[in-house]
């Protein structure tokens, strides 16, 4: 059986930062990622990013998946892609599928970074072909280049149902309009005026009532609804649309941590059960790490900042950094976490991490 001193689930934002980050300090790494690339959802948002300059304010997801690569090939990463991991055994040890052969790799540490799974939301005409994810359709133009339908409609008035709107536009596409059952826009109102600069309607207090069609989407109803999120009779609209687009929020994807047997805590702002940690981004079950939407629905940068404290640790634990140098490189991860928790949007996750901390400390 093949042995590894860190194994490293999931190539995208938080996976590669903590390979990176263990394998510059001399670490073995290898990183496992069931799909053709790696990158994750880096690759994926074309836009530019804001905020701070050491948070990539100005920079491109595509450049910094990029960036990301080159550093991993450079520290010695192994990365193997279209490889499944399918479980986690005493030891530690990680069960592999790869092109139709299983095995088992033996592993000092273990990182999950599994990333989230986007909801659904049920209506009459849910399961109707158009019917899609906003990640899905992100995928589809791209990463393939492939324009999901002509006239759409996205539901969902966070990030990522604004951004992907927008997207959309520029592929060529026709967004008919924006949905949101909250009385307001609940992501950031720079990606919202671009879409109202481009006369994309946007329906505040609507939600879609039904999708009808034969063999695929036709027509979407909108319906308005009360401060209970009932529909109000008579406020219905219909839209000649061939897609709707769903982004309406991610749940952790967990399936792996739940195997492992790590002790889960739900919290609803971070999108629901996520591993318990601590400050190291260590589970649990001792040698097994998390980081990224694993611990709770946040956005790339703070994927990065966790897998950089989590890759850390992991060196420190295999005897590669004293203490008091690990202590040095996570404080300055811990500070940009906790910058990228402040104000309005990140107040609700940091209050998500401070349940994570209570739960811990209760043991």
């Amino acid at each position: 059986m093949r042995e590894i001193e860190l194994g490293v689930v999931g190539g995208g934002p938080a996976g590669l930062s903590a390979a990176i980050e263990a394998a510059k300090c001399g670490v073995k790494v290898a990183v496992f990622d069931e799909n053709e690339r790696p990158g994750g959802q880096l690759f994926k948002q074309i836009h530019k990013f804001f905020g701070s300059r050491e948070h990539g304010a100005g920079i491109r997801g595509i450049d910094i998946g990029a960036q990301m690569l080159e550093d991993a090939e450079k520290h010695g990463v192994e990365v193997r892609l279209n490889t499944a991991v399918w479980g986690i055994f005493d030891g530690p040890k990680l069960g592999i599928s790869s092109n139709q052969r299983v095995s088992r790799v033996s592993a000092k540490k273990i990182l999950l970074a599994t990333g989230a799974n986007e909801n659904a939301l049920a209506f009459p005409g849910w399961t109707l072909p158009g019917v899609m994810g906003g990640g899905a359709a992100q995928t589809m133009i791209n990463i393939h280049r492939v324009l999901p339908g002509k006239r759409i409609l996205t539901v969902g008035s966070g990030n990522v149902g604004l951004i992907v709107s927008y997207q959309l536009l520029q592929a060529g596409a026709e967004v008919v309009g924006l949905v949101e059952a909250l009385p307001y826009i609940s992501g950031y109102g720079v990606h919202a005026s671009k879409l109202r600069k481009c006369g994309v309607p946007i329906y505040t207090s609507y939600t879609v009532k039904e999708a009808i069609g034969k063999e695929r989407v036709e027509r979407a109803v909108i319906v308005k609804v009360d401060e209970n999120f009932n529909p109000r009779p008579r406020t219905e609209k219909r839209l000649t649309v061939d897609t709707i687009c769903l982004a309406v929020g991610l749940t952790p994807m967990a399936e792996l941590a739940w195997l492992a047997g790590c002790e889960f805590v739900y919290v609803p702002e971070l999108g629901g059960h996520v591993p318990v940690h601590d400050d190291d981004m260590e589970t649990t079950l001792k040698g097994v790490y998390i980081a990224g939407d694993l611990t709770g629905i946040e956005e790339a940068h703070t994927a990065i900042e966790e897998g950089k404290v989590a890759g850390i640790a992991v060196a420190q634990s295999l005897g590669y950094l004293t203490s008091e140098k690990a202590q040095e490189l996570k404080q300055e991860a811990w500070g940009h976490l906790e910058a990228l928790r402040k104000g309005p949007f990140g107040q609700k996750r940091a209050e998500g991490k401070v349940k994570i901390k209570e739960r811990r400390g209760a043991k």
